[in-house]
């Protein structure tokens, strides 16, 4: 709920930034400072009193990342029940503000927070968006700055898709070949690359300083050539394929009959697991075409206990539901409005009988479509997928015969087969990742594209400043100037 009123409060040199005496608190506003003082060239220093911006943690009834901002000539005041939430409100501060204190340099500006107050909280707790680092590998500071993008529009779960047949990008201490020799490729033939465990820890812990929680990806039992190319005893014939630097799917498998496989399966999940602090290990399933629907049953029988042995939450794309999903496991949905009623049955029956859902539907939130046919970057095989399609749909009804309880959330993939460099990423991401997040945190009600896309051109200023670049669609009435 927003409900304007009185006069504004405006940020001047006096202003200094008030938090509560918990490290947390002190870190949410370290993170306000560093965004508010390059632009207005102010000190803003943090305080434990007398504030003009004020972070406090208190009762709210907003839930685990809600919070309520009030603003007024006497400062403004970010309250949640978390800090999370008061992270979350220190972006709605921001967009509050004139895009250009998303600048890293000092500008002139009227820095003026319109009086009223804004009560916020998120439809779904899993908003998420998904980056393949497989296909084209992409370093330790370009996932920073997608975090960073992530966390303006309040996305708080990054699935890394870390394994496919073009590559593998996480070291694995039993496996050591895993990185060295199937991470040292990708789509094209590029020197491909992978994290040390060091740099996953570092990715984590910066997204965790932006309330996004990591998922980390090794697909199984299919898009696996990268590790069938590193050790030939994954392979049911004891060959080694070589490396892969194409683009098809569905040829490879990892052999479900062999004990090798699920040792294998172990080593990479227990080491996995002890590198991510979060809740969930995704363990893909999806378009395992060489591998039989009976060997696909077994394989993710034995593998999903696996998980919990280590102290994860089963994610699968959402073939998983061709098989046993284990209790408490989530099932990402990725199909089309074309596909099948009977794979869509299959999906929704799981949905009723506990699994929840994620929803991910290609032909609308998967980035790495083209907007148009000429648009330079992308694939087409889902179609093609303007802003208005990306974002003109409901999750919650989306899928027939899933309940809207089962669904808990919704992530945006984005597919890295014709992308190389930040500036890619963005430009298939801009703007329809903020409409992901939107459909995420609003409630059905207001979802309106005729309000959405004046909402959304009002951002392409913050972009320019930010950097950031972006697909113009003419759907969209941008500022001209």
């Amino acid at each position: 709920s927003v409900t304007p009123g009185g006069a504004p409060y405006r940020i001047t040199r006096v202003t200094a930034v008030q938090v509560d005496d918990s490290a947390e608190v002190r870190r949410v506003g370290a993170y306000l400072t560093g965004v508010l003082r390059p632009s207005t060239g102010y000190p803003l220093p943090l305080t434990d009193h007398g504030g003009g911006i004020r972070l406090h943690l208190a009762k709210s009834g907003l839930g685990a990342e809600g919070y309520r901002l009030h603003s007024g000539p006497d400062g403004v005041t970010l309250t949640a029940d978390t800090p999370a939430g008061l992270f979350h409100g220190v972006q709605t501060l921001r967009q509050l503000l004139p895009a250009a204190v998303e600048k890293k340099t000092v500008s002139r500006q009227d820095w003026r927070i319109a009086g009223g107050t804004i009560e916020d909280r998120p439809r779904y707790a899993y908003r998420g968006a998904m980056l393949d680092v497989a296909r084209h590998f992409f370093g330790v500071d370009q996932v920073k700055r997608y975090i960073d993008e992530l966390a303006l529009y309040k996305v708080d779960e990054l699935h890394l898709h870390l394994s496919d047949d073009q590559g593998w990008r996480i070291a694995v201490d039993s496996w050591p070949r895993l990185s060295s020799y199937g991470g040292a490729t990708e789509v094209g033939g590029g020197k491909g690359g992978y994290y040390t465990k060091a740099q996953y820890r570092q990715i984590v812990s910066y997204a965790a300083s932006r309330y996004v929680e990591v998922v980390p990806e090794i697909d199984m039992p299919g898009h696996t050539n990268a590790a069938l190319a590193s050790y030939a005893k994954l392979n049911c014939d004891g060959v080694a394929p070589p490396r892969y630097t194409g683009t098809s799917v569905g040829f490879s498998s990892l052999c479900a009959s062999k004990d090798v496989t699920y040792a294998f399966a172990d080593d990479v999940v227990r080491e996995l697991a002890a590198l991510t602090p979060g809740r969930y290990l995704h363990i893909g399933g999806d378009e395992a075409h060489s591998t039989s629907h009976a060997d696909y049953v077994t394989f993710m029988d034995r593998v999903q206990p696996i998980v919990a042995k280590y102290g994860k939450t089963v994610i699968g794309w959402h073939q998983l539901t061709g098989a046993h999903p284990a209790k408490g496991a989530l099932a990402q949905y990725w199909g089309l409005d074309r596909t099948g009623a009977a794979e869509k049955d299959q999906v929704a029956q799981a949905a009723r009988n506990g699994t929840g859902l994620i929803l991910s539907p290609a032909d609308r939130v998967y980035l790495d479509m083209k907007y148009t046919k000429d648009t330079k970057l992308g694939l087409t095989w889902a179609g093609l997928v303007e802003v208005r399609r990306s974002y003109d749909w409901d999750p919650g009804a989306y899928l027939p015969g899933a309940p809207a309880s089962a669904v808990r959330g919704v992530e945006a993939p984005l597919w890295s087969e014709t992308l190389k460099t930040s500036a890619d990423i963005e430009y298939m991401a801009f703007p329809r990742l903020p409409g992901a997040a939107e459909l995420g945190w609003s409630p059905a009600a207001t979802h309106d594209w005729g309000t959405y896309k004046v909402r959304l051109a009002a951002q392409a200023p913050r972009w320019d400043a930010l950097g950031i670049r972006y697909y113009r669609s003419p759907q969209v009435p941008w500022p001209t100037s």
